[in-house]
């Protein structure tokens, strides 16, 4: 196949050519033209998505429905999926060529009683360690702790786990050549993770401007995940009659969202779009988590890098490059002048095939 059209990030009018599956820009005879005069981009990423947790949030999805879950995504133009704790394990979906690739955390590391029922392995702090290198095994390079959730007995946000533990896991993790994040609502967890030198946080909505000065030293990342904070309003009203300082904290969290998200990437902290999906969030909301970093202070073209190539980058795939899997979108409008491009995409090549939507 053959496509000419601005290529993104360069901004270059350029023609490629797909051969075997891969991008090249040496001209492929008889080759094709499938695209011209289009806006081209490396496929959409969301960084933080669960594919097999059904809608509405605690339940298992089986793999037919977690198959769907993937083909939405790709619907929207999201060609790369960083699973971010999953209890089906989407193995077998690897072998589909129709569905977006899959970076799996394995399951979300939990203490016991202390996450959503039936999603985590729940451990002790003497175990985490041993889970961790368990997770980081059944991954694709990346594990997920939960930082961060309700403590019952505070009636508030309170940590799940202690500073040296949380040590012991990361650098167990960091041995097996995987990279660890954790779900963090709140502010209290974060130093300890932090500090032991956690690779990305999610949500981050606790984040300070102390701590975002020494994550943007260390190099870790945060997926603020901002179409999922939009419902901490929703979560504080659910809580408020028994736990009212957890319903508190929450709509002091939502209230500075923004402004965290913004500070976040004044520090030089790499900021990445991911929406949460699967669960309270539809899949195929990049679009809608991409506009919400630009809303949030990020330049429109930070904002799109951060749901494409930098994302990529940022997860070991490569962009728009000579050899690299053909795996792009192109727009006819120009998403970096006008995001609401990136709703329609006019071709998606995924494996190197045309796809066309599931729908």
């Amino acid at each position: 196949m053959h496509l000419s059209g601005v290529l993104l990030p360069d901004g270059e009018q350029r023609d490629l050519w797909v051969r075997d599956g891969r991008i090249t820009f040496e001209p492929v005879p008889r080759a094709e033209t499938v695209s011209r005069g289009g806006f081209v981009l490396p496929g959409l990423v969301d960084a933080h998505c669960h594919v097999g947790i059904a809608r509405g949030g605690g339940h298992v999805a089986d793999l037919a429905d977690a198959r769907e879950q993937a083909l939405v995504e790709r619907d929207a133009g999201v060609l790369l999926l960083r699973d971010c704790g999953s209890p089906v394990d989407t193995r077998a979906l690897d072998d589909d060529p129709d569905l977006p690739r899959i970076l799996r955390a394995g399951r979300h590391v939990a203490r016991e009683r202390r996450y959503i029922p039936g999603l985590a392995v729940e451990v002790e702090p003497t175990s985490l360690a041993d889970e961790v290198r368990t997770q980081a095994r059944r991954g694709d390079g990346w594990v997920k702790l939960v930082g961060d959730w309700i403590d019952r007995g505070a009636g508030d946000l309170g940590p799940l786990w202690p500073d040296d533990a949380l040590a012991d896991a990361i650098a167990a993790a960091h041995a097996e050549g995987a990279r660890v994040t954790a779900h963090t609502f709140g502010t209290d967890a974060l130093p300890g993770l932090i500090r032991a030198g956690i690779d990305c946080i999610e949500h981050g909505t606790g984040l300070t401007e102390e701590l975002l000065g020494e994550m943007a030293a260390r190099g870790t990342a945060v997926v603020p995940t901002l179409v999922n904070v939009e419902n901490f309003p929703g979560f504080a009203e659910a809580g408020e009659k028994k736990f009212p300082a957890y319903a508190s904290t929450m709509r002091r969290l939502y209230a500075s969202s923004g402004a965290v998200v913004r500070a976040a990437f004044e520090a030089g902290v790499p900021v990445f779009a991911g929406t949460d999906a699967g669960g309270g969030i539809d899949h195929g909301t990049i679009a809608e988590e991409i506009r919400a970093l630009h809303a949030a202070g990020l330049p429109r073209e930070a904002a799109l890098a951060a749901g494409s190539w930098a994302a990529r980058t940022w997860l070991g795939l490569p962009g728009l490059v000579e050899g690299a899997p053909a795996d792009l979108v192109v727009y006819d409008r120009d998403p970096r002048a006008d995001l609401d491009a990136l709703a329609a995409p006019s071709l998606t090549l995924l494996r190197g095939r045309v796809v066309t939507p599931s729908r």
